[in-house]
Order: C-alpha cells, then sequence, then structure tokens
C-alpha cells in the first residue's frame, strides 16, 4: 500500500504512475490491484468496472500466453483517476491489506504455482469477462472482483489455502450469476 500511495502526487494518478510504481512483473499484484478498486466503492462509479475488468483481461491474457512482463496500451496507461478518490481508495482498503497480511502464510504452495495459477488465473479472466456486462447493476461484480483479489492474493503469498477460498468465492458467483439469469428468464 506505501508504494501506491507515493505513486499519487499532483491533481491526479494514471495507470503508468500505478505500474511504475508496483513493477511490471508482478502479474498476481497486477490483477490485485485492479480487482481490489472493485470490490471498493470506486466500483460504483460508471465505467470503472468495465476498465478495471479490461485491466484485469488484459494481464490475465498475458499471463496464460507466457509473457514475462506487462504490456498495455497507451489508451489504458493514460487513463487517470483524482489523487484525492485513488487516495480515499487507498484509505478504505488499507484494513482488508492489513487483515492479507496478519492471515497469510505459506500452505498448500503448489495450489499456487503452474500448473495450479494458470487454473485460476483462466477463472479470473472469465470472471472479469462477465463484468461489463453486469456493471448497470450496483456493485454486482465486487463477489466477482473479491474472488480474484482471493485468488491473486493466494499466488502472490503462495499460499494454497487462500488459493482454495478463492475458488469457494468463485463458486459463490457462479451460483449468484446463474441466479440472475434464471430469474432474469423466469426459470
Amino acid at each position: 500500500m506505501s508504494r501506491l500511495r507515493n505513486c499519487a502526487g499532483g491533481e491526479s494518478v494514471s495507470v503508468n504512475d500505478i505500474l511504475k510504481c508496483l513493477g511490471t512483473r508482478s502479474f498476481s499484484t497486477l490483477l490485485l490491484v485492479p480487482a481490489l478498486i472493485l470490490i471498493s466503492p470506486l466500483s460504483g462509479i460508471p465505467g470503472v468496472p468495465t476498465l478495471g475488468a479490461l485491466a484485469i483481461l488484459l494481464v490475465t491474457a498475458q499471463v496464460i500466453a507466457g509473457r514475462r512482463q506487462l504490456w498495455l496500451p497507451q489508451m489504458i496507461l493514460r487513463r487517470k483517476l483524482k489523487t484525492g478518490t485513488f487516495m480515499a481508495g487507498l484509505r478504505w482498503l488499507q484494513r482488508p491489506v492489513d487483515f492479507i497480511d496478519r492471515h497469510t502464510h505459506r500452505r498448500l504452495a503448489f495450489l499456487s504455482h503452474r500448473p495450479f495459477s494458470v487454473l485460476a488465473v483462466a477463472i479470473c479472466m472469465a470472471l472479469a469477462a462477465t463484468m461489463p456486462f453486469l456493471e448497470l447493476l450496483p456493485m454486482a461484480t465486487s463477489l466477482a472482483a473479491t474472488g480474484i483479489a482471493i485468488l491473486s492474493t493466494g499466488m502472490m503469498v503462495s499460499d494454497g489455502l487462500v488459493m482454495l477460498l478463492g475458488y469457494a468465492t468463485v463458486g459463490g458467483w457462479v451460483s449468484l450469476l446463474g441466479w440472475l439469469l434464471l430469474s432474469a428468464t423466469g426459470g
């Protein structure tokens, strides 16, 4: 979190500024940041869930393709948030991040590495692909983003138990999505 705070200078912070602070090789961190933003109240701002989903899709596609360093188009790198909004989001996230730091350990680490990590990344990609379609439902993308955040945290800290919790959260998202589809079709 302190790395992210340090990249907020001036009136706004761009995606490029954030990437420079995080580095472009830590794919699980680069999955976690947009997921955390989508869990926060910022996800209620029109367009933020779609932008976050696009960022997640670009990262996951590059992981699956085997890239070693992240590439993003200039259009995304130039996108900006007001520094005040960005800092408010970081303040909101501080308690969950502190909780994660206290409760994650290296357990069942094999679940957080290849080939299992590729499965987790593919699931994150599928979740992100649903987000733009559900943006009209207030905060509906937050459960999917929670699954992505938990899976990416598990990969980042090599905690397979956290990965299993992420899969359970994804199961909840799939159940919710199924219920929404059945309700919409009258089934």
